[in-house]
């Protein structure tokens, strides 16, 4: 989610843009609007969340994980949408006048969790990238010291930081199984969806998901229920340094805490950021967000951006406003950070 930010100026005029675009509420639908979740469905177990109850209550596990190559996964039938959006930030400004059209795969109900990770490490022993690279870069809530001293204060490059220590040593996973596994990179998430015979999905194949089948306003506004309760893990308060909550989590949440949309999907809008395939292209302006490459070590070198969607639990009205199914970032496909995961895919043959 943090890419760019250019101080105080940038970031009083995003807010001024955007803030009364994004400030009304709105209720997810229970199904979906173009019958795109289809018949292939059927009788396939859906993953018992939804709720605060359910979400803590979820190992990480999928149903049949590992017997069914599909384990956890829902299909949708694909078809035309509009890819971006005309009310968020220039580079999500749809391309020409017509439709995206995707394909029909499969794609996971939630973020890959801790525990899918680490059954994939346990069979492959495999080694992530900040494993090797030493560290990752970390949110924390940052002092008035902090503030004060230096710009992108929230962010840290924690030296021993990675999906097993998540706050660097000393801190671990036990437990947090069906929690999104994070401080993964591309390279990362693209070694586990082979693992399993699958992709990880194009922007447009993300977004379609995201969207729903829905083309509404709505879909540009701050997500909150019918009751007007945040629908989606995303920071309320003054960022960075307040984060109140009222969404039930500060933080990180388990997969699966706030309802489905209306392709059965979960926790598409906030939480954890998502890579994708496709690498970053389109404006480059200034996004009023830290880009977290520029807490890493100075001799690290720079890889190719890719686009990551859905936003994160730091993505407030006052500082990023891409909680969106539209939104899109930016990061460098080898730098794992706190709160960036992935979901998979896996493609209807041609």
């Amino acid at each position: 989610m943090r890419i760019w930010k250019t101080g105080a100026a940038v970031a009083a005029g995003a807010v001024a843009l955007f803030a009364a675009a994004f400030a009304v509420g709105y209720a997810n639908p229970a199904t979906s609007a173009d019958g795109a979740f289809d018949g292939a469905n059927r009788d396939r177990p859906l993953a018992p969340l939804g709720s605060e109850r359910q979400c803590e209550r979820y190992s990480g596990l999928p149903a049949n994980w590992r017997d069914d190559p599909k384990a956890g996964m829902v299909h949708l039938s694909g078809g035309a949408f509009v890819l971006g959006s005309t009310q968020g930030y220039a580079d999500e400004r749809p391309a020409g006048g017509g439709k995206t059209r995707v394909g029909g795969f499969w794609i996971d109900q939630t973020d890959v969790t801790v525990a899918q990770f680490a059954a994939f490490v346990q069979s492959t022993g495999y080694v992530t990238e900040a494993e090797q690279q030493g560290g990752a870069a970390v949110f924390h809530v940052p002092t008035r010291d902090e503030l004060n001293a230096r710009d992108l204060a929230w962010w840290a490059w924690v030296k021993g930081a990675s999906w097993r220590h998540p706050l660097g040593p000393g801190s671990n996973v036990d437990g947090l199984g069906n929690l999104p596994v994070t401080l993964v990179t591309q390279r990362d998430a693209l070694a586990y969806v082979r693992w399993l015979g699958r992709d990880l999905p194009t922007e447009a194949e993300w977004e379609y998901a995201g969207k729903a089948g829905r083309d509404d306003a709505s879909l540009d506004a701050a997500p909150r229920d019918a009751r007007g309760k945040p629908a989606a893990n995303y920071w309320q308060g003054p960022f960075p340094v307040l984060d109140t909550a009222e969404d039930g989590h500060a933080g990180l949440a388990p997969v699966g805490c706030y309802a489905a949309n209306g392709f059965r999907l979960y926790d598409m809008i906030g939480n954890a950021w998502e890579w994708t395939k496709d690498v970053y292209t389109g404006p480059h302006q200034p996004h009023v967000n830290g880009d977290t490459a520029a807490v890493a070590p100075p001799t690290r070198r720079h890889d190719t951006p890719m686009v990551i969607k859905g936003g994160s639990f730091l993505c407030s009205r006052d500082y990023c406003v891409r909680y969106r199914a539209s939104s899109r970032e930016q990061q460098e496909a080898d730098l794992g950070a706190s709160h960036i995961g992935f979901r998979t895919i896996l493609r209807d043959a041609s």
